[in-house]
């Protein structure tokens, strides 16, 4: 028995590229970047597909600079590369679970908030209740 299971949080690294495909599927690719815990050290960065109603929700709203968290899935993408006749392979995490986790303000200010979960204290409009 094994475990497979990746949970991150991060910041979009660019904006989702989605393909539609004719079984009426769509899949949606994307870059996160994870801070390490130490701040001078660059980010980690991780290769997203998403597919289905959550594909959609990535289309929808997520934009490069967009703080998600995702679960999902280890995977290795393999294929060989058509110039060279290499084989290569590319890690990718496949998304089961995508939360959007700034806030509108974020939302609107392009992704990117005063830090945290939400860059502060939700305005009057952000409030669900």
């Amino acid at each position: 028995m094994g475990v497979n299971s990746v949970t991150l949080v991060g910041r979009a690294g660019r904006d989702p590229e989605v393909r539609y495909f004719e079984s009426g599927s769509m899949v949606a690719n994307l870059t996160m970047a994870v801070n390490r815990r130490s701040n001078g050290d660059e980010p980690d960065w991780f290769n997203l597909e998403i597919w289905g109603k959550q594909a959609q929700v990535a289309a929808d709203y997520v934009r490069k600079g967009s703080l998600l968290g995702i679960i999902g899935s280890f995977k290795l993408d393999r294929w060989t590369d058509r110039a060279s006749g290499e084989e290569r392979t590319k890690p990718v995490i496949r998304v089961d679970r995508l939360e959007l986790l700034g806030s509108k303000r974020d939302a609107e200010a392009g992704g990117f908030g005063g830090g945290g979960f939400g860059g502060g204290e939700p305005s009057d409009e952000e409030v669900p209740f």
